[in-house]
């Protein structure tokens, strides 16, 4: 009986030991459970506070915005092509002034040997044989010098029984005349030019003046009575009285 004793109490202190682990254990899993259900609701409170993403709203702004960019974009583009293409315009035509003007300076010098040609043809009257054939040595150069002023564009002007135009002509003299009206050129002195249209060199040219002061001067002295003529007057008028 004594034996039985201890044995009893070591059960039943397992018991009591056993009982209270189980009770550790409930209370441990209920803990979890509870911090589960926390961690649950703040996760569940974190997503609601969170803002929900409209992507195809997203989708409309940003191909709007594209849009715009792509509008920017294309005016800049227009308006550096523009001018640019005023820039090649504005080259060429630099180009082509500054080609003309090299062009004309440079026939400028020629004319006065043109000139010099001319002027020795009027005057040389070439007799016998070797003059004959130096004459017409002179004439085919020459002939190849006006051949050459062709292709380049330059064409003489024919100015006599024109009006005087000051953008195309330079009066040198002027001469009343009884037969050419006024501002008609009456003689060449020395030949104008044109380049393909412009002027390479103004004519020098006499320029007519009409009739002039002395004419009219005459007419009125036919039509005004002369002094014999007041005196023959008067003498009749006095035999008559």
């Amino acid at each position: 009986m004594t034996e039985d004793a201890p044995t009893s109490k070591n059960e039943d202190l397992e018991l009591e030991s056993t009982g209270m682990d189980s009770e550790q254990i409930e209370d441990s899993s209920n803990e979890e459970k509870t911090n589960e259900n926390v961690v649950d609701k703040e996760i569940s409170n974190t997503d609601s506070d969170i803002p929900v993403i409209k992507q195809p709203l997203d989708n409309e702004a940003r191909l709007e915005q594209l849009e715009r960019e792509h509008e920017t974009l294309k005016s800049q583009y227009m308006r550096i092509a523009a001018d640019f293409d005023n820039f090649r315009k504005r080259q060429s035509r630099d180009q082509d002034d500054l080609k003309l003007q090299l062009t004309c300076n440079t026939l400028s010098e020629i004319l006065p040997v043109v000139d010099n040609f001319e002027r020795a043809r009027q005057q040389l009257n070439p007799e016998g044989d070797e003059a004959i054939a130096l004459h017409r040595n002179y004439q085919n150069l020459y002939k190849q010098l006006v051949d050459v002023l062709k292709k380049l564009g330059v064409a003489p002007m024919r100015v006599e029984g024109q009006s005087f135009d000051p953008t195309l002509h330079e009066a040198l003299l002027r001469e009343p005349s009884e037969t050419v009206l006024e501002d008609i050129i009456i003689e060449e002195l020395v030949r104008g030019y044109h380049l393909n249209g412009r002027v390479l060199r103004h004519a020098q040219v006499k320029v007519s003046m009409g009739p002039g002061p002395q004419r009219d001067s005459e007419e009125k002295s036919i039509n005004e009575p002369t002094a014999t003529d007041q005196v023959d007057d008067s003498e009749s008028s006095e035999q008559v009285g």
